[in-house]
C-alpha cells in the first residue's frame, strides 16, 4: 500500500521453468522476488488456482512457502473454488447430469448454423411483437433485446446461468425451432426427442431449481465481496423453505405451456431401477423433493465445506468485521482481536494487549465522523483514514486493514496477464525469446507508469553510456 492508503498491484514479470514440481516453482518464485529486492519473509498472502502442485496441503508450493513463512496464508482463488463447487451439482445425481447434457444438445441443435440462429431470432422477434400488441409485456429501455442462446462453458459455470435464463425467456421460440429442425431433417435427428424432453415436468422443475441455485452463486462469482457463509445461509434457507415456492413456480410454468403435471402421490420406480415387484417404488414427491432438490443443495453445501478451508475462512470472517457498510454493522471486537494472534509477528506484545481498547475507540470515533459514512468498502476506508490522518491515531486498526487489503482473495488480475500475453505473442510473433516477451509484457501491463516517463531522458542516457558513431535523431518540432 502506498502513503495515500491505496493498494498498489504491480506485475513483476514471467519466469520460465523447466519443471513444474513444487520445489522448482518455489525456487523460481524466490528468484523473481530476489531480483526486485523483495524477501519471502515479508510475504503475507498467496493466491493460486487448484492445481495439486500449487495448493497441495503437504508438498504443494503454498506449503513450502508457509514452512519458511507461516504468515503467507494461502487462499485458493474464490472464483475458481466457486466454479468447482457449482460443477459438483451436475454430478450429484443422474437426473442432473442428464439435464445438463440435454441443455448442451438444445443449444447446439438450435444454434449450430447461421440459418438456425436467424430462424431462432426471427421466431423470438415475432413472439415478442405479438405479446407487445396483446399487452402481455410492456416496452422500456433495455427490455426485450435481440439475443440468442449462449453456449455454456465447462470451466465457467456462470455461463450456464445465462444459458438457462435465455432458454426460459425464449421457451416458445426454442420449441418451434426444434420442431422445424426435426421436420426439415432428411436423416433422423434428436430434435424431436429434445422437444419431448423440454415439455416434461422434470426438465422444467430442474431448470427452475438450477436458476435459483445459480442465481445465488452467480452473485458471489460476480462481486466476490461476500463470504461463503452468506451464500451457504441462503442455500440452507432455500433447502428449508424453498420447496413449496419452487414447486408452485414449476407448476405454473407447466400450466402456461400446456406441459402435463404429474400426480405427486403416484408411485414410480427409482431412477435407473426396475419397477418389477414394486420394491423400488417411491412417490413423485419423494423423487423431486429428496432425490433432486435436497440432493443438489446438499451436494453444493458439502463442496463449500470441502473447498473453503478453515484457515482462509476464519481469516475472511474476521476481516469482514471491518466492512464499513451500514455503519460498520458487522464490527466485532473479539474477531478482529483474533487477527493479532493469527498475525502475531506483525503486532508487538503491547499492541496485542491494547487492541481491544483501540478497536472500541475506533468504532465509536468512525460512527460519529460523517466523512466515514461515505465509505463502502475497505479500500475507501483505508484511503479516508489516511486523508483524515486517522491511521496515526489508530495504527493497529490501520495495520489490520492493510493486511485485509493485501490478502489475495481472487486471481483475476493474474488471469488478465495471460490475456495480455495473447495480445503480445501472436502467431506472427511466436518466436520471441523469454526475456523479450517479459520486457514487452511489463511495458504493456504497466503502461500507465511508462506513459509518465520522459523518452528524451531515456534516449540521452542510452546515448551517453558509450561513444556512438552518430547521434540519435532529435524529435520533430511541434508547431
Amino acid at each position: 500500500m502506498n502513503k495515500k492508503g491505496k493498494v498498489i498491484e504491480r506485475f513483476l514479470g514471467i519466469k520460465h521453468v523447466k519443471e513444474t514440481t513444487s520445489e522448482a516453482l518455489k525456487t523460481a518464485v524466490v528468484e523473481v522476488l530476489g531480483e526486485h529486492g523483495l524477501h519471502i519473509a515479508n510475504l503475507r498472502g498467496q493466491g493460486y488456482d487448484g492445481a495439486s502442485n500449487m495448493r497441495g496441503e503437504f508438498n504443494g508450493l503454498q506449503k513450502l512457502i508457509r514452512d519458511e513463512n507461516p504468515y503467507a496464508f494461502y487462499v485458493h482463488c474464490f472464483a475458481h473454488q466457486l466454479q468447482l463447487v457449482v460443477v459438483s451439482i451436475s454430478r450429484c445425481c443422474s437426473s442432473m447430469e442428464d439435464f445438463f447434457d440435454y441443455v448442451a444438445l438444445i443449444v447446439n441443435t438450435t444454434t449450430s448454423s447461421c440459418k438456425r440462429k436467424d430462424l431462432l431470432l426471427d421466431k423470438q422477434r415475432r413472439i415478442l411483437l405479438g405479446k407487445l400488441s396483446s399487452g402481455e409485456i410492456s416496452t422500456g429501455r433495455g427490455k426485450h433485446q435481440a439475443t440468442s442462446l449462449a453456449r455454456p462453458g465447462d470451466t465457467r459455470w456462470g455461463s450456464h446461468y445465462k444459458t438457462l435464463l435465455r432458454i426460459e425467456s425464449m421457451w416458445d421460440s426454442v420449441i418451434e425451432v426444434l420442431q422445424i429442425v426435426y421436420q426439415d431433417e432428411r436423416n433422423p435427428s434428436r430434435a424431436g426427442g429434445l422437444v419431448e424432453i423440454m415439455e416434461s415436468f422434470s426438465f422444467v422443475f430442474i431448470m427452475k431449481m438450477m436458476l435459483q441455485i445459480l442465481r445465488i452463486t452467480n452473485e458471489l462469482s460476480l462481486i466476490l465481496q461476500r463470504k461463503d457463509q452468506n451464500v451457504k445461509t441462503r442455500l440452507m434457507n432455500l433447502r428449508d423453505d424453498g420447496w413449496e415456492p419452487l414447486l408452485q413456480e414449476a407448476t405454473k410454468f407447466c400450466s402456461e405451456n400446456d406441459i402435463p403435471i404429474p400426480n405427486m402421490n403416484k408411485a414410480v420406480p427409482r431412477f435407473g431401477r426396475s419397477r418389477k415387484g414394486g420394491k423400488n417404488n417411491i412417490t413423485q414427491d419423494h423423487y423431486f423433493r429428496v432425490d433432486i432438490f435436497y440432493a443438489a443443495i446438499d451436494a453444493i453445501n458439502t463442496e463449500f465445506d470441502h473447498r473453503f478451508n478453515e484457515v482462509s475462512s476464519e481469516l475472511l470472517v474476521c476481516f469482514s468485521c471491518l466492512n464499513p457498510r451500514d455503519s460498520f454493522s458487522k464490527f466485532d471486537v473479539h474477531k478482529l482481536a483474533r487477527l493479532t494472534e493469527i498475525y502475531s509477528d506483525d503486532f508487538s506484545y503491547f499492541e496485542k494487549k491494547g487492541i481491544k481498547d483501540q478497536l472500541e475507540l475506533f468504532i465509536i470515533h468512525v460512527r460519529r465522523i460523517k466523512e466515514f459514512r461515505d465509505c463502502h468498502d475497505l479500500a475507501s476506508l483505508a484511503a479516508k483514514m489516511v486523508e483524515l490522518d486517522r491511521h496515526t491515531v489508530f495504527p493497529s486498526v490501520y495495520r489490520l486493514i492493510e493486511l485485509a487489503l493485501i490478502l489475495p482473495v481472487a486471481t483475476a488480475s493474474v488471469e488478465r496477464v495471460f490475456s495480455a500475453m495473447k495480445i503480445i505473442k501472436t502467431e506472427l510473433r511466436n518466436k520471441m525469446s523469454d526475456d523479450w516477451l517479459n520486457y514487452l509484457m511489463v511495458c504493456y501491463i504497466e503502461r500507465e507508469i511508462f506513459k509518465g516517463i520522459d523518452l528524451e531522458k531515456i534516449k540521452n542516457t542510452f546515448q551517453n553510456k558509450k561513444d556512438r558513431q552518430m547521434q540519435l535523431p532529435r524529435p520533430p518540432r511541434r508547431d
